[in-house]
Parts: C-alpha cells; structure tokens; sequence
C-alpha cells in the first residue's frame, strides 16, 4: 500500500533539495536573469526554493522514521483516548520501515500486549486503526460475552505447565463519567460531571457507561462497558476448529481490542492483525479538541495533553 503524503514528502524533499544543491556550488551566477524586462535574478530563486530544504528534510526524516502525528476519529478507545485527541505514534517501536510502501527494513522489536497500536486496517489497508494488543503469537484466548471478561493461555513450550492462564484481574464495575447517546446513525460520547447521581438517564436519549479496570499480567487500563447493548456475537470472527468466542493467534499475528469494549470494531469481529500491518505504538497526546465524531471542536482539554498509559 502506497502512502501518498509520504510520496509527496520525498518529492518535496528531493525537489528542493536539488536547488539547496545547486545554490550552495554557486552552479547560476548571481548576475543570470530569466529575462531583462522582468529582471528576476535566477540565483535568488534557487535560493529561496533551496533555503526550505533543510525544514522539509527534517519534517521528512521525523515523521518518515521517528514520530507521526494522528488524531482519534471515534471513541472505540475511550476512555484511554477520546475523540478529539491528537497523538504521537513511535514509529520506531517494532523497527525500520521504508515510508513509502511500510516494507520492515530492520526488525528489532515485537509489538507487546498492552501496547496501544496503529497499524493498517487489514481488510482495507488504505484505513488506519487504533487499538489495544490484547493477543500475541500462540494465544488462545477466550472472551466471555455474558461478563465481558477474557481468559488468554499463553502458548506453551513447557508441558509441564501447559495448562497455566495468564493472569488477568478486574476491579468492580462502577459508573464511568460518560454518556453514550444515538445522533443519526452515530454514536457520541459526551463526558458528565463524576458527581453526577443519576446513573441511568443522565442526558435524552442517552446512558451512563459503565467502567471497571482490566490488568492483564502487569499492564492495567479502564475499560468501558454497556448493559445496553449487549455482545453481537454471531458477528464474530469465526475461526476453524474454534467457538464464536475463542481463538488461536497465528505465528506473525496479533489480536487487538478497543479499550470501550461494546463499540469497538475490533479483532473479535474481523481476525486478526498481521505484524508487518503495524505502523508504531501511540506514547503521547500533544493536542486534544473537545469535539463529537463528524462535528467541529467546541474547545480544548489541556489536562489531556500527556503520556499514554
């Protein structure tokens, strides 16, 4: 899959690059004009095009092999992330990729469970997706629809004991301070006071979420849940061999899951995600808009502008 605005980057890289070349050798005379009427001096011009080419090298190089900024278009991540956060992805995190087709050139990490993920859509590379790595390679992992919890059994070179659960804990489910209501055919998410009493009905046509912590091994994060809607789970991925509710992860693949469990189009509804798919690991907020999915910002949430954890 061709990335067209790193295309267009190298271009302008490359193009301005060739003028910061021949303005540095000094290959036009400062005297050569195009013509006498318009005297418009060649050498300015090789100047001025040439004279950006350090900034869009820079600009090329940080977000070609270091860092690239994304925003989070809807809430299947919430509460770790909202609509209207601004990221930071370590493109770095699992290794060297060449910027214009994402080919791995170097390998030198695998992506972890826990980890916060972009990679490519696999059904639809051109869509990039966020989620959580929940599953890593030889994984059989099991989620139960009725209390939305998970069960992994990590694979096992060890027969003695092959029967060992990776540990996972949850905390008592409680009322988040979020509201999910219907706008058309679109879910929004709008944050309430904590203090709020009334854990139902707290906005027209709307209720409260609930919330509980997930730790899995050593990595804990909240989650969000509904009682509202219930799993769909004859949507789910059915794998050979294995229940609607169970998989095994392929060597070379991942399983990933959004943070708000019940709208999250996830790894339970499409398979699973392809190592070379993943495009870095999200580690920053640096801007966060107050805003609905497919509206304009109302204001900025400063107290999110931060790590993420």
């Amino acid at each position: 899959m061709i990335n067209n605005f790193s295309v267009i980057l190298l271009i302008l890289t490359l193009f301005t690059g060739i003028f910061w070349v021949i303005n540095y050798f000094q290959w036009i005379p400062k005297n050569d004009v195009i013509d006498q009427k318009s005297f418009i001096n060649l050498h300015n011009i090789t100047g001025y095009i040439g004279s950006i080419f350090p900034t869009i090298m820079i600009v090329f190089i940080f977000r070609s092999f270091l860092y690239e900024p994304f925003h989070i278009p809807s809430g299947s991540m919430m509460p770790t992330l909202l609509t209207g956060d601004f990221i930071l992805v370590k493109k770095f995190a699992y290794g060297i990729k060449n910027p214009i087709n994402q080919t791995t050139l170097i390998k030198y990490e695998k992506p972890k469970r826990g980890d916060i993920a972009v990679f490519k859509y696999p059904d639809n590379p051109s869509i990039n997706y966020i989620k959580r790595i929940v599953g890593i390679p030889g994984d059989n992992i099991t989620y139960n629809i009725n209390s939305k919890t998970l069960k992994i059994k990590p694979e096992c070179n060890d027969k003695k004991n092959c029967n060992d659960l990776l540990q996972i804990t949850y905390t008592n489910i409680e009322p988040s301070n979020f509201v999910q209501m219907l706008n058309g055919n679109i879910n929004v998410f709008q944050e309430i006071p904590k203090d709020t009493k009334d854990t139902n009905k707290d906005k027209d046509n709307g209720f409260r979420l609930n919330m509980r912590q997930e730790t899995i091994g050593t990595i804990s994060h909240d989650i969000l849940l509904t009682n509202e809607k219930p799993s769909q789970v004859d949507l789910y991925y059915q794998q050979n061999n294995q229940s609607k509710s169970s998989w095994v992860v392929p060597e070379g693949q991942y399983f990933v899951m959004g943070d708000n469990r019940d709208n999250s189009s996830d790894s339970r509804y499409w398979g699973f995600v392809p190592e070379d798919n993943f495009i870095g690991k999200a580690v920053f907020v640096w801007m966060s808009f107050e805003k609905q999915e497919g509206m304009w910002p109302t204001g900025i949430r400063f107290h999110r502008i931060g790590t993420i954890k």
